[in-house]
């Protein structure tokens, strides 16, 4: 663990966030070479995730999380394919997994701005093009653009 201004995607959600002061009681863990966020709920972020390469980061993931204010219902959400990521989630469930793909929908339940929504929505409308920066490359390839 780290300090949440050390992790790569600082920036990335001090620009989006609804409700900043959510960033001083953020995580950045470090799963392999890189420290990403973990933003706990609160305000308008009804959930988070955090998306790992292995089972065994997802464990250790959700270890250093659970118990932690602001990360309520921590549970580790299991690859499908060989292609997939194993993903950490805490608080309420996301949209996606009641089967919508709804950009608008995704980032009120991540507690984003309208401005940092409809960017989103006009520049990329992937199905996690809100949740962090590393979800639009492979984050088994630190070399993907």
């Amino acid at each position: 663990m780290r300090s949440p201004k050390e992790a790569y995607d600082y920036e990335f959600y001090a620009d989006r966030l609804a409700d900043p002061e959510l960033l001083e009681n953020s995580l950045a863990l470090r799963t392999l070479r890189i420290p990403f966020l973990a933003v706990p709920v609160g305000g308008s972020r009804q959930g988070g995730s955090y998306e790992v390469t292995c089972s065994c980061f997802g464990l250790k993931v959700s270890d250093a999380l659970r118990d932690r204010h602001g990360y309520p219902g921590i549970r580790l959400r299991w690859a499908t394919s060989p292609h997939d990521c194993y993903v950490v989630e805490w608080g309420e469930r996301s949209p996606m997994l009641r089967g919508r793909n709804d950009v608008a929908t995704l980032g009120r339940f991540y507690g984003y701005t309208d401005l940092a929504i409809a960017d989103a929505i006009t520049k990329s409308p992937a199905r996690r093009g809100l949740q962090t920066p590393s979800s639009a490359t492979d984050p088994r390839s630190p070399a993907s653009p």
